[in-house]
């Protein structure tokens, strides 16, 4: 069997090297690999160093750009069975990722996995709390419901075949592909065994922006979703205590509180911006999609600590 591994690249070149190396090292039960990069005008070397590690290579106009398209033509232009999605600034933790995240696809329990997100000593951490919420310890195979994230995922080119990405949203294509494959009968699994650092390095802006997008393709998937200015005080209010007590509890220093309220702010700015003008959702279900508060044991949890990653070229050599 077959695993391609589609990667969306624009300027990824950070830590494109670091991604390919750790594919490289992945320990797979029979699975063969290849590795699609589909880049949308890099200027950095992202293209060069794909090349370099033998990557089947191809391209996306700016202008033609949206998520779903790009992998659209990424899977097309892939030839495996499964369909390995990660992200250019992603990096698997441990060399089981791949075969991890693909086993519910080849036990036939799920067509579509996603896997663990955790940040590392540079990522905010507010949004390590975010990832502490969606991406939890505990593995759910198959899950309920149709979340699902593309920055570390798999999916069976059977079912990709029919129902391909939406091309039109601005985002979360992967969420509105699991709800039509729910729909349609197929199962969703989630897998903390396959996790993958994730790396953001945005400004304050491309939070917001990041946000707002989201936003805005969720009033497609979820059109009774609403954000209020009242919600976005009151979750802005109530985020960045629970951000402020468990960097506390947890000793972590290396996001100021500034910062942490810096990224709150802008992410419910955003969600607010791209959503406000849609009716009202329910307290629950509004809570459950727009507001990342972690339960008592994710606020312990190790994963939310300070984590220094040894790079894979260090890994590698400390083996030989």
């Amino acid at each position: 069997m077959l695993a391609s591994i589609v990667i969306r690249t624009l300027n990824e070149a950070q830590h494109l090297d670091d991604l390919m190396v750790m594919i490289g090292a992945q320990q797979t039960n029979g699975l063969d690999v290849e590795v699609v990069l589909i880049d949308s005008g890099s200027t950095d070397g992202t293209v060069e160093i794909a090349e370099r590690h033998g990557c089947r290579v191809t391209t996306i106009k700016k202008s033609e750009f949206s998520f779903g398209r790009s992998l659209n033509r990424g899977c097309d232009h892939a030839t495996g069975d499964l369909l390995v999605f990660i992200s250019g600034h992603c990096v698997p933790v441990d060399t089981m990722w791949l075969q991890n995240l693909c086993q519910p696809l080849i036990d036939g329990v799920a067509s579509y996995s996603y896997g663990r997100q955790i940040g590392d000593d540079d990522s905010n951490y507010s949004e390590r709390r975010i990832f502490a919420k969606y991406f939890p310890d505990v593995s759910a195979i198959p899950q309920d419901g149709f979340f699902c994230n593309n920055a570390n995922s798999a999916l069976l080119r059977s079912a990709w075949q029919k129902h391909p990405f939406d091309e039109a949203l601005t985002g979360l294509e992967d969420m509105e592909l699991a709800k039509r494959l729910v729909s349609a009968g197929h199962k969703i699994a989630y897998v903390a065994d396959a996790p993958v650092f994730h790396h953001h390095q945005e400004s304050w802006a491309q939070v917001r922006r990041r946000f707002e997008r989201e936003a805005i393709a969720l009033r497609s998937i979820m059109p009774e979703v609403h954000l209020s200015r009242f919600d976005v005080l009151r979750y802005v209010i109530r985020s960045v205590i629970g951000d402020w007590r468990a960097a506390a509890l947890n000793n972590i220093r290396s996001t100021s509180r500034m910062d942490m309220l810096r990224y709150r702010w802008n992410q419910y700015v955003g969600s607010h911006k791209g959503n406000h003008e849609h009716r009202l959702l329910s307290q629950h279900a509004k809570e459950r999609f727009f507001f990342p508060q972690v339960n008592e044991k994710a606020a312990q949890d190790d994963w939310l600590r300070p984590l220094r990653r040894t790079p894979p070229h260090e890994s590698q050599q400390s083996k030989s």
